[in-house]
């Protein structure tokens, strides 16, 4: 416990899955959070069975949507104003498409982009100069198991998600003068609420869902929004003190397969 005590963090697709789990998690080990959503009620539904278990957490909110560069700068202005200091920042909240690549509008292209990717570049680049303060911050860009394998019909999220994983190469070259460690994860497939009201809507139950990741997994089953949350805190913390510019991928082994 207590592995963040007296660190701040930044935590983008706070409201729910991933995002919910890792700003629980960072609370529990003594983090100061500002969480940011989109999704008003996702993001205060969160926050208040957060403080219903850990009431001592120091959480706030900022309403937003990733892609808007202005919004970026003021949530640092808002932690900072706050608390003093930024330690850590965990760029989670992503965009999603389905259209085949071939069908693909330009919108759609600026759309996805906008979040998976400049969303990422403009809380980066609204939080380093309070990072590179501390000679110890930490940047942990959550991609997908599918940056790195093809499938169909994914392609603009799949390939923004690819992105990332150049962005936070060079970012940890360019970073670590400063002492910013830069990391990124690549989650398999995670049992989030997205999901499951996805399945709920062409009428499959949870137990249903469970059971067709057999094929996308050698252990045979999704994950838990906190197994990933885990690696997340631990590529934050200081016990990840010498790795930057690395990529984990917490998918079970579905890049193997």
């Amino acid at each position: 416990m207590h592995r963040l005590q007296n660190k701040v963090a930044i935590i983008t697709g706070a409201g729910s899955g991933i995002g919910a789990a890792t700003t629980e998690l960072f609370c529990a080990e003594g983090a100061k959070v500002l969480m940011v959503d989109m999704n008003q009620e996702a993001i205060e539904l969160t926050h208040s069975k957060i403080l219903e278990k850990h009431p001592e957490a120091q959480i706030l909110t900022h309403l937003a949507d990733t892609s808007n560069e202005a919004l970026a700068l003021a949530a640092v202005e808002k932690v900072i104003a706050a608390f003093g200091k930024l330690h850590i920042l965990v760029n989670n909240a992503s965009m999603r498409n389905y259209s085949a690549l071939s069908n693909v509008s330009q919108e759609e292209w600026l759309a996805v982009v906008g979040v998976n990717l400049l969303g990422v570049s403009n809380y980066c680049k609204a939080a380093l100069p309070e990072l590179r303060k501390f000679g110890n911050a930490s940047i942990v860009n959550v991609s997908s198991c599918y940056a790195v394998t093809g499938r169909k019909g994914m392609g603009l999220y799949d390939s923004t998600k690819a992105a990332q994983l150049a962005y936070t190469r060079t970012l940890a070259f360019e970073e670590a003068q400063h002492g910013i460690r830069v990391n990124s994860i690549c989650p398999g497939s995670t049992l989030t609420d997205f999901h499951i009201d996805r399945a709920a809507a062409k009428g499959k139950s949870v137990e249903q869902l469970k059971t067709e990741r057999n094929t996308t997994s050698l252990l045979g089953r999704w994950a838990s929004p906190i197994e990933i949350a885990n690696p997340i805190l631990w590529f934050a913390s200081d016990e990840a003190s010498f790795i930057t510019g690395t990529n984990l991928m917490v998918d079970a082994g579905l890049h193997i397969m």
